[in-house]
């Protein structure tokens, strides 16, 4: 009886300690991330092993305002300019959008840590700006820092487009003037008007007149004065003459409205308002006239307020080169 006992309990021993080493692999199968390390990502400074191939893995859709393939159709995707991203030794996307190892790797939560250059990104607008600058840092864009965009926190991807399939519409004069009236609403209206310059027609564009990388004339203007941009186009009205009309020379929105006027020739007023504006109504050729003036009114003198008014008599309004013509009428 006791050798049976002691038989059974035997047994029971053996049986212990043959499970416990299979309990104790279950548990460490069960739970292998608890005894293995977290898998790290890559730094935040650590560019991508294949370059351009691991953004197009998942960046390879295409609507009509986004399009990664975009890029190949420009200079930016030329690989035989060595200035370009893609060209020798190049960065490729990463060039501009920065290190992207931690943006494409598996597991990453941290998305934002891509330059994405939109307005919702953790980069302030001096630092993405910065990307484009870094590169396009000649020619006109030596007065950004001198521009009211850049005071204003504009940033370049708010007007350049590199990514849409047509193109940058800022780039086309076409359509550039659509992407600045966004924001100058009220250049828009005056665009409307009857007299304006054919910008809303396609011919001409914005940057005609104005420089959107800065500028350190008045209003961002190409020129250094506003009547060196008008004589661009209006060479005519340049002189020198032999008799000068004095606000011609001194500034030519002292009667004209650049973008646009419900009256003749962008005047910013009508006439006879507008010369006696400056000239003395203390007799003719400047008397103050009324709507009795007009035909069929009491008072005679119609000829200076229908039709030109005083240009009716005066027609050389911006200068004469007439030995006779010190008033400006031949």
């Amino acid at each position: 009886m006791k050798i049976k006992r002691l038989i059974l309990c035997l047994l029971w021993l053996l049986a212990a300690l043959a499970w416990q080493p299979a309990a104790l692999a279950q548990a460490a199968a069960a739970a292998p991330a608890a005894s293995e390390p977290a898998r790290s990502l890559p730094p935040l400074t650590q560019y991508s092993a294949k370059g351009a191939d691991s953004c197009l893995e998942c960046h390879d859709d295409e609507t009509v305002a986004y399009s990664a393939g975009a890029i190949f159709k420009t200079k930016h995707g030329h690989q035989g300019d060595k200035r370009s991203p893609f060209g020798a030794k190049g960065l490729q996307c990463e060039a501009c959008h920065g290190p992207g190892a931690q943006h494409s790797a598996k597991g990453s939560k941290k998305k934002l840590s891509i330059n994405s250059f939109k307005a919702g990104s953790y980069l302030s607008v001096e630092v993405r700006n910065q990307a484009c600058l870094g590169c396009h840092e000649g020619g006109t864009r030596t007065g950004w820092h001198a521009g009211a965009h850049e005071r204003n926190a504009v940033a370049c991807t708010d007007c350049h487009r590199i990514h849409q399939p047509q193109g940058d519409p800022v780039m086309t004069r076409t359509t550039e003037a659509a992407v600045c009236l966004t924001c100058h609403k009220n250049q828009t209206a005056a665009f409307q008007m009857p007299s304006s310059h054919p910008v809303r027609q396609g011919l001409m564009s914005c940057s005609g007149c104005h420089s959107p990388h800065g500028s350190t004339a008045p209003a961002m203007l190409v020129k250094a004065t506003l009547n060196q941009t008008c004589y661009s186009c209006h060479a005519e009205k340049r002189g020198p003459v032999l008799w000068e009309h004095q606000p011609v020379t001194e500034d030519c929105a002292l009667c004209h409205a650049p973008h646009g006027s419900v009256r003749p020739a962008l005047l910013s007023s009508s006439p006879p308002l507008l010369c006696q504006q400056c000239h003395s109504r203390a007799g003719h050729p400047s008397v103050a006239r009324t709507s009795k003036s007009l035909p069929g009114g009491s008072s005679g003198g119609a000829i200076f307020t229908i039709a030109g008014s005083c240009t009716n008599c005066h027609v050389q309004v911006h200068g004469s080169n007439h030995p006779s013509g010190s008033k400006l009428m031949r």
